[in-house]
């Protein structure tokens, strides 16, 4: 019984040491790791890893094993904030290495790629995506032929991409992608795709690769190649690949038409080819795409009219098509129910709002812009309850009051370009627009100008607590500026730009909540659709210079001190009005400004000193005032042309030297030397009277004496 328990208790014994064995990691491959560790940096804001030599590898945080034999296969560090070079032979003794992850962080430094994957040759996996390593890619050939998936993306790495690195040892490679990098040469798609059949993902997008797209892949299912120099007609051998669903090739130098031959990709769902030269017309059977979902073809020269057919792509999620020579009505979109992007402006698209766009109910982006549609905003868009984003600027619609009774039901509606849209019609006040405190409670761009609207500014604004931009201008509204505009607690953009608007400028406008402090919580992080904005486009509320325009009225009175307290204001412009009174020194306090426009006002008085502090000012003009005295040295002031300070006889100073202060300095000058001369000579005068006339006292004295002695 003794020796059968003692045999018991060795199997037991023997067992255990095996399974120790087995989940505790190889030894050589726990001090590679470490010595990885140790050479590495991690941020001071982010926790340390918990590897330690104390502890089975095979559990630290980022690391995992095979579970038979314990062999590292996973090394697995995203997002760690980890930083340093890369040395190979820490990493070389991991012969089992299956997967690496290293994205998101901090590395730099030439990443040895050959010399890794030589002695990894069970690498699977590698994502170095989103890090700082720079250099080129050696033109060795990858030596792994377990290579599956190879992410490069977001990286400094520059150079070409030698053929060779892609003609052996890569037979399974199934996605590739190095888009965002300084990549340069001919593209090496060809030399991929005869040494990786199986390739399915490529991805050279923002790089600068140049030539044409060459050699077909047979299988594969996503190309992208966006933002390169790229040139050249679509190839035909683009079409032959029956398993594209993606095609991303825009900001190129595609020219040529898109043929008919686009129409057997069936599986297509992702078309982009925004941003090239591309001509001719869209082939009218584009319903055979049947699966597709994103269609961008804006910023080309297409022409014709919208192809019926794409009323039955009901899969399609994003229509982009504007900035091209579309002409004609907007065709059915009745069958377009998944559609929630809609861009066809900068056509010249005729006709009216189609009913058909209102059964499109998922419809959150809506642009029109600047084409040639007539007629009223259909009632029925009252019900597009997803709609965030409606720009209809510079058509010819009618009923503007109409129009923004109907909007105001949409509850979620955000963006709302209405300028150069309707003319010479009433601004809707009170009375014409049934003001509901629950309409528009959302919006935060609203745009009315342009229009030779007639009225006053509506109060009814004054109830669109979220409202950051208002434009009104080019109208012709009159009265005064409402002091409640200086109340909104968003408002951050006012353009009342030219109209009629009398009296002057509150002061209550000195105190506009979102140009005194910042609060940016609510902003728009990104617009569904860009939007222009002096003529620059704009894809983010946030970056809009935050502006007070208020230039070609009639305004008058002075300058309210109060305005120095908008320390976000970035645009002021006051010209072309009636305002006098002397530059308010409070200005000084505008520390973010960077265009401020005085000119043609009849203000008076010096510039004060104290604008030398505006160090973020680039435009400037006080043209055509009545300000006098020297101008202020230092700061921006250095930089501003003669032209921002012409039409002011009594000013002076560097800049007007030549012209005005040498002048009035150069008369000053001799005014005084003429009244000194004058004074000189009234004293030589004045002595030499007074000398002759002592001189005959004395002679007439001696003369007395003289007749007297005798």
């Amino acid at each position: 019984m003794p020796i059968v328990t003692l045999i018991f208790v060795f199997v037991v014994l023997s067992s255990f040491h095996e399974i120790i064995n087995v989940h505790c990691c190889n030894e050589v491959e726990r001090d590679s790791l470490l010595s990885f560790y140790h050479h590495i940096n991690i941020s001071s804001s982010s926790s340390s890893l918990n590897w330690s030599q104390s502890t089975n590898c095979c559990h630290w945080e980022g690391i995992s094993c095979a579970t038979h034999d314990a062999r590292v296969t996973h090394l697995w560090l995203p997002e760690k904030r980890l930083s340093g070079t890369i040395n190979p032979t820490f990493l070389s003794n991991l012969s089992f290495l299956s997967h690496i992850n290293l994205s998101h962080n901090h590395f730099s430094g030439p990443f040895p790629l050959p010399h890794l994957l030589l002695t990894l040759n069970r690498l699977q996996t590698l994502d170095l995506s989103f890090n700082r390593f720079s250099g080129p890619l050696l033109e060795q050939p990858l030596p792994s032929s377990s290579m599956r998936s190879l992410n490069l993306s977001s990286n400094l790495f520059n150079g070409s991409i030698h053929p060779a690195l892609f003609l052996h040892g890569a037979p399974n490679l199934m996605s590739f992608n190095v888009s965002n990098n300084t990549l340069s040469g001919l593209i090496p798609s060809s030399s991929i795709c005869k040494a990786s059949p199986l390739v399915k993902i490529l991805d050279f997008s923002l790089n600068r690769f140049s030539g044409n797209l060459l050699a077909p892949c047979r299988g594969l299912e996503v190309i992208r190649a966006g933002s390169n120099l790229l040139s050249g007609r679509l190839p035909d051998h683009l079409y032959a690949i029956r398993t594209l669903k993606t095609i991303s090739l825009p900001n190129n130098q595609f020219s040529g038409p898109i043929t008919t031959a686009i129409l057997t990709l069936s599986n297509l769902a992702i078309l982009e080819l925004q941003v090239n030269q591309l001509s001719g017309e869209i082939p009218r059977e584009i319903g055979a795409l049947s699966n597709l979902e994103e269609l961008q073809l804006h910023t080309n020269s297409l022409s014709g009219t919208l192809p019926p057919s794409l009323a039955r792509c009901s899969k399609l999620t994003t229509l982009i098509l504007r900035n091209n020579l579309f002409g004609g009505d907007i065709s059915d979109l009745s069958k377009l129910g998944r559609l929630q992007t809609i861009d066809l402006g900068n056509n010249s698209l005729v006709g009216k709002i189609p009913d058909s766009l209102c059964l499109c109910r998922s419809l959150s982006a809506v642009r029109l812009a600047h084409n040639q549609l007539v007629g009223e905003i259909p009632p029925c868009i009252a019900f597009l309850t997803s709609l965030t984003h409606l720009a209809l600027t510079n058509n010819r619609l009618s009923n503007v009051a109409g129009a923004l009774e109907i909007l105001r039901h949409c509850d979620n509606l955000e963006v709302l370009f209405l300028s150069r849209c309707f003319h010479e019609e009433m601004m809707p006040d009170d009375q014409l627009y049934n003001v509901s405190s629950s309409g528009f409670q959302n919006l935060q761009i609203l745009t009315l100008g342009g229009g030779n609207l007639k009225g006053q500014i509506p109060s009814w604004i004054s109830k669109l607590r979220k409202l950051k931009v208002l434009n009104l201008s080019y109208n012709r509204l009159w009265g005064r500026i409402p002091s409640w505009l200086g109340a909104m607690p968003s408002l951050n953009v006012l353009n009342l730009t030219q109209n009629l608007l009398t009296g002057e400028l509150p002061p209550e406008m000195g105190g506009m909540p979102a140009l005194i402090s910042d609060n940016t919580s609510s902003d728009l992080t990104s617009l569904a659709l860009p939007f222009l904005y002096d003529n620059l486009q704009f894809n983010r509320l946030f970056n809009l210079p935050r502006g007070l325009k208020v230039g070609n009225n009639s305004l008058s009175g002075s300058i309210p001190e109060e305005i120095g307290r908008l320390r976000l204001l970035n645009e002021l412009d006051l010209s072309n009005n009636n305002f006098n009174g002397s530059l308010p020194s409070s200005l000084s306090g505008l520390i973010n400004l960077e265009r401020l426009d005085l000119s043609g006002n009849h203000l008076g008085g010096e510039i004060p000193q104290s604008w030398t502090r505006l160090h973020f000012l680039s435009s400037f003009s006080i043209a055509n005032n009545d300000l006098q005295g020297e101008i202020p040295r230092g700061g921006q002031f250095e930089t501003f042309p003669l032209e921002s300070f012409e039409g002011n006889p009594k000013l002076c100073g560097y800049i007007l030297t030549s012209q005005y202060c040498r002048g009035v300095d150069h008369d000053d000058q001799l005014e005084e030397e003429d009244h000194r001369q004058d004074s000189w000579l009234t004293e030589i005068v004045t002595f030499g009277f007074g000398y002759s006339v002592g001189l005959v006292a004395i002679a007439i004295i001696l003369l007395c004496k003289a007749f007297l002695s005798n």
